[in-house]
C-alpha cells in the first residue's frame, strides 16, 4: 500500500497544520470496541507523537471524529441533553449562556460512555443540572449547596436503584462536583483559607487522573473513594459555612 492509500489527511481551516492519520489510526480509534479503549487509543497515539502540536491536532481531531460517530448512534440522548440545557438556558434568562453551551458539549462529545445504552437516564439529567446550578444561583441563595449536596446523593441512588450505572455518570458526576464547587467557592467563600483547601482538595485527583493517563498513554483509573473524601468534607463545610451565614 502506498503512503498516500494508507494515510488520511484532514485540511483543517486555512492557517491551521494539516492533519495526517494513519488508516491503522483510525481504525484503533473509530473502531475500537467501547469508550475506554477507544481513549487508550487516542492517548497512545498522543504520548508516541511525543505531545508535539502535530500530535496533539491527530488526537484533537480523532476524538471528535470518535464522538461524533457515537452522538450518531444516540440521537434520543443528544434530543434529551438538548432540551435539558435549553431550559436551563430559559430558566436562567439567557445569564451564564457559555456555561451551559459548555456543558452541553462535554455532555453530547462523550456520549460513548453510555456504552451500550442509548438515551440519557433521569440519574444523569440530575447531574447534568447539578453541573448548571450556577445558573440558577441567584434563586437557590444560601441553600445552593445544600441543593447540590442533595442532588448529589439522590442521582447516584437512582442510578443504583434504576440500574443505569454507566462511565458517563460517573466522570459526569465527577466534572459536576468539580464545576460547581469551584465556582461556588471562589465566588461566594470568604476565608481564603477554606479556599485553597477545597481547591486542593478537588485538583489533586482530577490533576493526577490527567497527568498520569497522558504519561502512560492510557486511561488511569478514577481514584477510590477514599482518595475523594477529603473534598466531600469541604463540600459539606462549604455549604453549611454559606447555609448559615447571615
Amino acid at each position: 500500500m502506498s503512503e498516500l492509500e494508507g494515510r488520511a489527511e484532514f485540511l483543517p481551516p486555512p492557517g491551521l497544520v494539516r492533519v495526517r492519520c494513519s488508516v491503522a489510526d483510525r481504525g484503533a480509534v473509530l473502531e475500537a470496541a467501547g469508550s475506554r479503549a477507544a481513549t487508550d487509543a487516542l492517548l497512545a497515539l498522543l504520548r508516541g507523537g511525543g505531545w508535539r502540536p502535530t500530535a496533539w491536532m491527530r488526537f484533537l481531531v480523532l476524538a471528535a471524529e470518535r464522538s461524533w460517530q457515537e452522538a450518531a448512534r444516540r440521537p434520543t440522548a443528544v434530543a434529551k441533553i438538548s432540551l435539558l440545557h435549553g431550559a436551563l438556558l430559559a430558566a436562567g434568562r439567557g445569564r451564564s449562556r457559555w456555561w451551559v453551551a459548555t456543558s452541553w458539549a462535554l455532555a453530547v462529545s462523550h456520549l460513548g460512555l453510555l456504552e451500550d445504552r442509548r438515551s440519557l437516564g433521569a440519574a444523569k439529567a440530575l447531574t447534568l443540572a447539578r453541573a448548571n446550578l450556577p445558573v440558577a444561583g441567584a434563586r437557590l441563595g444560601r441553600w445552593i449547596g445544600l441543593v447540590a449536596i442533595a442532588s448529589d446523593l439522590a442521582d447516584g441512588a437512582l442510578a443504583r436503584r434504576l440500574g443505569t450505572v454507566t462511565p458517563f455518570g460517573e466522570y459526569a458526576d465527577s466534572l459536576a462536583d468539580a464545576a460547581f464547587w469551584t465556582w461556588l467557592t471562589v465566588r461566594g467563600e470568604p476565608s481564603r483559607v477554606v479556599r485553597v483547601a477545597a481547591l486542593v482538595a478537588w485538583a489533586v485527583p482530577v490533576v493526577a487522573v490527567a497527568a498520569g493517563s497522558l504519561a502512560r498513554g492510557r486511561m488511569v483509573d478514577r481514584p477510590r473513594p477514599v482518595v475523594l473524601r477529603p473534598a466531600a468534607a469541604m463540600q459539606a463545610l462549604i455549604a453549611v459555612r454559606r447555609a448559615v451565614r447571615p
